[in-house]
């Protein structure tokens, strides 16, 4: 007697899909849904996806698809989630996804994406997550992304980005993530980051920076995750760093800091990870055998 056809079900073997995405899929005009996530499809996207006009999710993220983001994707008027990430996609991130209006998340990470930014994201006023990172993006960070009022998290992080940070975005008070690192950022960290009161994760190393930090990263009560490290900043280390009391960890390693650590650092009752090392400090920083600190 064979297999009760539920148990034999259960005992294949999992399968992904390969080969090309059909264009005929974009004769769906009622689809709502398309995904095709976690399988092995390769090729282009084919611009035909940008006939669905009901779609609301399009979720294409970890295969091996290539080519260029096709700008036909600016038609989904009704699209909340375009997730693109984990593939060998290629060329410039097109304008033509600034219109997506009602766009919530934004995922095309992990890519081979070049060019810039484009500022006609800043139309994407319904965003809360735009993840770009892990590709091969140049030019400025465009200040018209501190237009995006409802942002959480912004992660630019693993480009090849340059210029200044735009004090703009200190105007994105929803942010909780902000994660710029692994850029060839230049320039101050602006003051106007301290107004990001919601912020818990912000990570700018291995960029190169300059300048003394701003004493009013002192104001990020909810900050948990402070990672400077690896820049050229100069001046000694603010004693407000001492009012973050959610922190947990603080790198400021690999800068040119001068100076005492404020003794105000001894007040982080949370801090588990410091490190200062590599800098040009004096003095002593206390020691809690639960944690790990380096001077």
């Amino acid at each position: 007697m064979g297999k009760p056809a539920k148990l034999a079900s259960l005992q294949r073997p999992l399968t992904h899909l390969s080969g090309e995405i059909p264009p005929e899929l974009g004769n769906l005009d009622k689809l709502t849904e398309l995904r095709l996530f976690n399988n092995q499809l390769t090729g282009a996207i084919p611009p035909e996806l940008g006939n669905l006009s009901n779609l609301t999710d399009l979720v294409l993220s970890d295969n091996n698809l290539s080519g260029a983001i096709p700008p036909e994707l600016g038609n989904l008027a009704y699209l909340n989630v375009l997730s693109l990430s984990g593939n060998q996609l290629t060329d410039e991130i097109p304008p033509e996804l600034g219109n997506l209006a009602n766009l919530i998340f934004l995922g095309i990470d992990g890519n081979q994406l070049t060019g810039d930014i484009p500022p006609e994201l800043d139309n994407l006023a319904s965003l809360i997550f735009l993840d770009l990172d892990g590709n091969q993006l140049t030019g400025d960070i465009p200040p018209e992304l501190g237009n995006l009022a409802n942002l959480w998290a912004l992660h630019l992080h693993d480009n090849q980005l340059t210029g200044e940070m735009p004090p703009e975005l200190g105007n994105l008070v929803n942010l909780v993530e902000l994660r710029l690192n692994n850029n060839q950022l230049t320039g101050a960290i602006p003051p106007e980051l301290g107004n990001l009161a919601n912020l818990t994760d912000l990570d700018l190393s291995a960029n190169q920076l300059t300048g003394a930090m701003p004493p009013e990263l002192g104001n990020l009560s909810e900050l948990e995750h402070l990672d400077l490290s690896s820049n050229q900043l100069t001046g000694a280390i603010p004693p407000e760093l001492g009012n973050l009391a959610n922190l947990h960890d603080l790198l400021l390693n690999d800068n040119q800091l001068t100076g005492e650590a404020p003794s105000e650092l001894g007040d982080l009752a949370n801090l588990c990870y410091l490190d200062l090392s590599g800098n040009q400090l004096t003095g002593e920083v206390p020691s809690d055998d639960s944690c790990k600190y380096s001077i």
